[in-house]
């Protein structure tokens, strides 16, 4: 099942399977990625058949948003899963919702969860980049030139260009979710490689302690978990987490 959330401002691409069980996952991406990634494949091939439902988005400027980086907010990622949770309560009413976050989708969901109240939500999250509010903090030269001039620099990427806003800079400055986070009861568990190259293991382990999260460790594992058997990991935690 594929299409758009129809929306004012803008459309939302989704794809979802439905499982024949009461639960429904919500798989945010990570920065740069999209719905089809690795991960969000794996998930939905695999959860349908134990029963659980997944459905998941592309954030704007990715995947196929047929929106620019003019788009690409906290703000916005934030209200795109909150519509992308009213959408499965039409298809789905009843089901448990539950959540998968990747990087800066668990950042993302982190805050969405936060903001919105969910209490008791189960959420899991995978390489999560809980320092996204400084992850542009660091510009070259010729960023800050082109962010001075022309309000955004281009991040050139396999999956498609992204425009770099002044506007998500700020935003991202202005939610960390290092000091901001309020668990309020919700249900999380973690899972980060030691190697990871983007989000460092220590940042990851210091979140979790600080909130009392569960930190599942990969030994050696980078930021997408792809080395040999750290995709088969995160299947068997994040089933066993949420069946």
């Amino acid at each position: 099942m594929r299409g758009y959330i129809r929306r004012d401002s803008y459309d939302i691409p989704y794809r979802m399977e439905k499982g024949s069980g009461d639960k429904v996952v919500i798989v945010a991406h990570g920065f740069a990625s999209s719905k089809e990634s690795p991960t969000v494949e794996m998930l939905a091939k695999e959860l349908p058949e134990k029963g659980i439902g997944v459905a998941a988005l592309d954030f704007p400027a990715h995947g196929e948003s047929p929106v620019d980086g003019e788009f690409l907010t906290v703000k916005n990622c934030v209200r795109d899963l909150g519509d992308m949770e009213a959408f499965i309560r039409e298809e789905c009413p009843g089901a448990e919702i539950c959540c998968f976050g990747s990087s800066f989708g668990a950042y993302i969901t982190l805050i969405y969860l936060m903001e919105s109240g969910k209490e008791g939500t189960r959420a899991f999250l995978r390489s999560a980049a809980v320092n996204m509010s400084d992850y542009f903090s660091e510009l070259t030269k010729d960023e800050r030139r082109a962010i001075d001039e022309m309000g955004y620099f281009l991040l050139e990427d396999e999956v498609r260009p992204i425009k770099i806003t002044r506007g998500l800079v700020e935003s991202l400055k202005a939610n960390d979710i290092r000091e901001d986070f309020r668990p309020d009861g919700l249900r999380l568990m973690m899972i980060h490689g030691s190697a990871d190259e983007d989000i460092d293991y220590s940042e990851a382990r210091a979140f979790a302690e600080k909130y009392d999260v569960l930190l599942i460790t990969v030994e050696g594992g980078d930021h997408r978990l792809s080395i040999p058997g750290a995709p088969e990991k995160v299947l068997e935690e994040a089933l066993r987490f949420f069946g």
